[in-house]
């Protein structure tokens, strides 16, 4: 058995993208050479160094279970190993000698019960019931699980009511609806964006469109190879933009040909998003820049070289003013035509993972590693609210569809966050408090979103489930368990469809239709 350095960089490069850490998969990837490697990823499983690692661990707990006369310890374990125990050989060799002293203890109580009750049988007493040769009531039970919880079976949404979409080669990471049919965009580590046909009117069955992401090599395309890592429709659904860790960003038709190639930036492409007048594509890249192209021409109008470090996301403001965060923990609000920002928000103190502004482009929301959500004005320097709740990193955020401006004027607006404590939270951000802790995930959270109506909260978990909530009661109304980590969740125009994608290639739509 041989293990070289190459395929064990190729599988924590592969973890961290996996994890969604982004541009430390970046980073690491460049040093290590990854793309020199000779390694198909395409062929790799999702979770590939977890289960390895997990292998590796059940094999250490039999090794310690073996006697030293090559026998097995006829017993459970007294408590299994965490990773770092069993790379530790002094625990190891503790656990071993438990083993050994718990088989001696057995072994004496068996012939001093056999010396002593001749005949006798050896049932239980009162018909107790015994547990690995303990009896009921004694053995150490853990708690912890490590089985799936149960779902409620009033909320499980059936399998008839679930499409999974199959075509993906690789991890799903984002997934979007076109905003006037139910075409839904996924975007893959396979180098791909797929469009999928989901319309009633479509008669064969959720069709798919295949954008292969390629480069101009010796003269001709080949794929990149590189993850698609965001994707945004146009606000009229005609036009689909895509970014990726090739560096460009590209604009297709929604019949999947490809309309131009975005090249300026100078490494990934870490989000991308159109204005709403569709006349402007706003990207962010790992090379600390942000691009407005021309979404007529394909030409950049202007690059922000603003940050100290990579951009991690971008949002607009209106059809000329944008927010942008990045791993430098500052936030910019740059403006097209303006050779500087217009403000920069300071105040977290790790990697800004997400901006959004709320509907009326009054207030900017973000969240960190920092695990505070801060609320921003133009109006002044300092933060408006520092939301602190959640116990870990902070993915993602989203406003909810509500308030002034929008067409649910007369309901609340809310601030919903997604962490990698396993929650979600909703807030009230005109008095700055949680007022919902949503907590049926466990495992990190990586996507929210709510219904057009804002009445609905779905989110997604590398638990494999999509949860859906009522944003008023913070009651869960719908469940459903798919066979890989969630990265996106998102809805149809209409409401009716929730559209999800994994970490195992596939893709799914719910739909929530009675």
């Amino acid at each position: 058995m041989s293990i070289t350095s190459d395929e064990v960089n190729f599988l924590v490069y592969r973890y961290l993208q996996e994890s969604g850490f982004s541009h430390s998969a970046f980073t690491f990837g460049i040093e290590s050479h990854i793309s020199q490697s000779n390694i198909n990823g395409t062929l790799v499983p999702p979770a590939a160094l977890i289960s390895i690692l997990q292998k590796g661990l059940q094999y250490v707990e039999a090794e310690i279970s073996i006697n030293e006369d090559g026998t097995v310890f006829d017993g459970r374990p007294i408590e299994s190993l965490s990773l770092i125990d069993a790379v530790m050989p002094d625990v190891v060799q503790t656990r071993q000698q438990a083993f050994r002293d718990k088989l001696a203890q057995q072994q004496a109580a068996c012939a001093m019960a056999a010396s002593t009750s001749g005949n006798q049988s050896n049932a239980p007493k009162n018909g107790e019931a015994t547990v690995n040769g303990e009896e009921n009531g004694t053995h150490n039970m853990n708690n912890h699980s490590s089985e799936p919880m149960e779902m409620d079976i009033d909320v499980e949404i059936p399998a008839s009511k679930a499409t999974v979409l199959r075509g993906h080669e690789s991890e799903v990471f984002i997934c979007a609806w076109n905003p006037v049919s139910d075409l839904l965009a996924s975007g893959s580590g396979d180098s791909t964006a797929r469009i999928w046909n989901l319309n009633e009117n479509n008669n064969s069955n959720s069709t798919q469109l295949v954008l292969r992401h390629c480069i101009r090599e010796g003269g001709q395309d080949v794929p990149s190879n590189k993850d698609v890592t965001s994707l945004d429709w146009n606000s009229d659904g005609t036009l689909l933009a895509t970014g990726s860790y090739d560096g460009f960003a590209r604009i297709w038709t929604k019949d999947g040909n490809l309309a131009s190639t975005l090249g300026q930036h100078k490494g990934p492409i870490f989000a991308l998003k159109w204005n709403k007048k569709g006349n402007s594509i706003l990207s962010a890249g790992v090379d600390k820049t942000t691009i407005i192209w021309d979404a007529h021409t394909g030409e950049a109008k202007q690059q922000f070289p603003f940050h100290s470090a990579p951009a991690l996301d971008v949002d607009w403001q209106n059809n000329s003013t944008f927010a942008s965060c990045s791993t430098d923990m500052c936030i910019h609000v740059c403006r097209l035509g303006s050779d500087r920002p217009l403000k920069t928000f300071q105040g977290h103190t790790n990697e800004v993972n997400a901006i959004k502004w709320d509907p009326s482009g009054m207030l900017l929301a973000s969240c960190s590693d920092d695990m505070t959500l801060k609320i921003w004005s133009m109006k002044q320097e300092s933060c408006v609210h520092d939301l602190q709740a959640h116990s870990k990193e902070i993915y993602t955020i989203k406003w909810s569809p509500t308030g002034p401006g929008t067409s649910n004027p007369n309901s609340n607006i809310m601030l919903a966050s997604a962490s990698f404590d396993s929650t979600v939270r909703l807030w009230d951000v005109e008095r700055g408090v949680c007022i919902h802790t949503l907590t049926k995930h466990q495992e990190p959270v990586y996507s929210v979103a709510f219904s057009p109506d804002g009445k609905h909260l779905a989110s997604g978990s590398f638990d494999k489930c999509v949860h859906i909530w009522n944003t008023t009661t913070g009651a869960l109304v719908h469940s459903y368990r798919g066979t890989g980590g969630i990265f996106e969740v998102c809805w149809n125009s209409t409401g009716d469809k929730v559209g999800a994608s994994a970490s195992d290639g596939s893709v799914c739509v719910l739909d929530l239709r009675k």
